[in-house]
């Protein structure tokens, strides 16, 4: 135990006392070897150090070697591993079976997916993008979910891939009643036909994920009933621990796999899927949603003689929704998709619906901060009074204050067609702001964007998308995984749109938004407010600011003004200076003992200790030995520093 103790601190680790023991074992079996291979005549003299020496080096050896195949907290305990290779045998046959759909589709001589490279032809990509799509639909829910995301990323993939994945769907076979039945049981503490006066059992609606149901509660009101499917999370989440392990390998093996951030990207793709897989955070998100509708709309009250909103937002019955259950207000309407005819026949402007949906999307992305992140046709209703219904909050984004303001001020941009302050409000949307020199050409190329696709005539289409992107990724700069978000909104937005009035324009219509968002911020009302803000926000600096002034004339009329600056104030880089510093000088250390523990080895006559061992060649023993010690400390540091 002494041996493991010294060599745990040496390598400075926190191990067991399991590993501890057999770190103390190798090396009280390294002494036996070198105590006998040394002779009986070693006993009882100086080399008794080069004995102990020995020993600590092989205990050192084992444990870094240990820790090197099992790092320290790897192993939970015996007991799960069989857990774990049952995983791990559930995990090669899933990817056993995700290989085989690639082969069978032709995958295997798919290039890489970036926007900028790919086959040579139009033909030659369409038909791997066609490929790709009949592979992701065969593969199930997460990698049709992947194909609906990538197909708003212009800036990753090429135009035939975007329009192939925009056809993906989540449709799949009703679930067995058994099944829904179980876990509306579990879920609810009870079974549907006592929670509910009335069931349908037929769903009305069924996804990859959950199935709809609509049904009456006791007190008479019809609401929709959302169930998970009973192996949807354990599905999911086995598919999304493939793609993370794929992902990862992509980005450290490829070039292109880095320069697009693949695993940041699968990543944020993985938490948004979880959050989607906990029906109470959809709850969370539409009660926020209405909530933050509500009082937008009380602080601006409409000249509209009808007080209800334009878009109805389904409340939420939050005593019945639980993490697989959720439980929603009926609304009676059409789909998106069938809505045109319907609007005709009853008489209803659909340019006024398509305004009022993009303001409602729009006031949620720039005003309330959270917002639908999906708003395809599927998740729209034109209902049975003349509104719109917004439906399915699974995937909501949210945007602080700050990114809230620079999105408005790039829609103002747009409205006054001012290519420096749209270059101005993009760089404070993106993280990396380019060089003085860059900043200028960036601001050429957005005039140049700005006067082919945003012109009077011009409708956004999917080639003004894509060379905004790669505008943005041309100069490097990484916009938020929230921006993204909104903008695969809008996207998606675009197309329900035009279900609603081909050829609709939503760049117009945005900066009609624009303006009158301006309009607002200059209404009295809203001056008085902001400047009530921001004089509450200002009145602790006002209170503390005399004070602070008068010190500072104090100290410049005594000539005591002076100016601190604390180089390393932060711990973590003080840390990583003493980190190379001890590094440096244990390998100096170690670098020196080896070198004098050689020459003294090589010197010859000295003094004699015994009649078979000189000073010199005792002192060079143990002097290697201290140099192969301080070396192997360095060693093990810098490879777990890379780890």
């Amino acid at each position: 135990m002494v041996l493991g103790f010294g060599a745990r601190r040496l390598l400075g680790l926190r191990i067991g006392a399991l590993r501890s023991l057999l770190t103390g074992c190798t090396g009280l079996l390294a002494t036996g070897l070198v105590s006998s291979a040394m002779g009986p005549a070693a006993a009882g003299t100086v080399l008794v150090t080069v004995q102990v020496g020995s020993a600590l080096l092989a205990a050192m050896m084992f444990l870094a070697l240990s820790e090197a195949v099992v790092p320290s907290g790897s192993v939970g305990g015996i007991v799960r591993w069989p857990r774990s290779v049952r995983r791990r045998v559930a995990r090669t046959q899933r990817f056993t079976e995700l290989s085989r759909i690639a082969l069978r589709h032709g995958l295997g001589r798919l290039p890489r997916l970036s926007g900028l490279t790919g086959p040579a032809t139009s033909a030659t990509r369409a038909e791997h993008a066609r490929a790709l799509r009949l592979a992701l639909e065969e593969a199930g829910t997460t990698f049709v979910k992947l194909g609906q995301v990538l197909s708003t990323r212009y800036d990753l993939l090429p135009a035939e891939f975007i329009d192939e994945l925009s056809l993906l769907q989540c449709a799949a076979a009703a679930e067995p009643w058994d099944g829904i039945e179980q876990v509306l049981t579990e879920d609810l503490g009870a079974p549907p036909g006592e929670v509910f006066a009335e069931f349908d059992t037929v769903p009305l609606a069924a996804g990859s994920v959950a199935q709809v149901h609509r049904a009456r509660l006791r007190d008479g009101r019809a609401v929709a009933v959302k169930v998970q499917r009973p192996r949807a999370r354990q599905v999911v989440e086995r598919d999304l621990d493939i793609l993370l392990r794929i992902a990862r390998r992509t980005g450290e093996r490829t070039a292109w796999g880095r320069s697009i951030g693949v695993t940041g990207l699968v990543r944020g793709f993985a938490a948004s899927l979880q959050e989607e897989l906990d029906f109470r955070t959809e709850a969370r998100n539409t009660r926020e949603v209405a909530a933050a509708r509500a009082a937008d709309a009380g602080g601006h009250p409409s000249q509209d003689p009808d007080p209800r909103p334009a878009v109805k937002i389904p409340a939420v019955h939050d005593d019945l929704t639980t993490a697989r259950v959720l439980v929603v207000e009926w609304l009676d309407g059409v789909a998106l998709d069938k809505a045109a005819e319907s609007a005709d026949a009853r008489g209803l402007d659909r340019t006024a619906l398509a305004g009022a949906l993009l303001d409602c999307v729009l006031a949620q992305i720039m005003t309330d901060g959270v917002f639908h992140a999906d708003p395809h046709p599927g998740n729209i209703m034109v209902l049975d009074d003349g509104r719109l219904g917004l439906l399915d909050f699974g995937c909501a984004g949210r945007i602080d204050r700050v990114l809230r303001s620079a999105l408005r001020d790039l829609l103002v941009a747009i409205h006054r067609n001012d290519q420096q302050a749209l270059c101005d409000a993009l760089l404070e949307l993106v993280e990396h702001r380019p060089e003085p020199a860059d900043e200028n050409r960036l601001t050429r190329d957005l005039g140049r964007f700005m006067a082919r696709h945003l012109v009077p005539g011009t409708r956004p289409d999917r080639e003004m998308f894509a060379a905004l992107f790669l505008l943005v990724t041309k100069y490097g700069l990484v916009v938020p995984g929230e921006i993204a978000a909104a903008f695969r909104s809008l996207s998606t937005l675009e197309v329900s749109l035009g279900r609603l009035v081909p050829e609709y324009d939503i760049v117009a219509e945005a900066r009609r938004f624009a303006a009158s968002q301006a309009r607002r911020k200059l209404a009295p009302g809203s001056l008085g407010r902001a400047a009530t803000g921001e004089m509450l926000a200002l009145l602790p600096v006002l209170r503390r600011l005399p004070r602070r002034v008068d010190r500072i004339a104090e100290a410049l009329e005594q000539g005591r003004l002076s100016v601190n600056v604390r180089v390393l104030a932060d711990e973590r880089d003080r840390d990583f200076v003493r980190g190379i510093v001890r590094d440096v000088l244990l390998a100096f250390s170690g670098g020196a003992a080896g070198v004098v523990g050689v020459m003294l080895l090589q010197t010859p006559g000295g003094p004699e200790i015994t009649s078979s061992v000189g000073l010199f060649e005792a002192l060079g023993c143990n002097l290697l030995l201290v140099a192969s010690v301080l070396t192997l400390r360095v060693l093990f540091s810098l490879s777990r520093d890379r780890r």
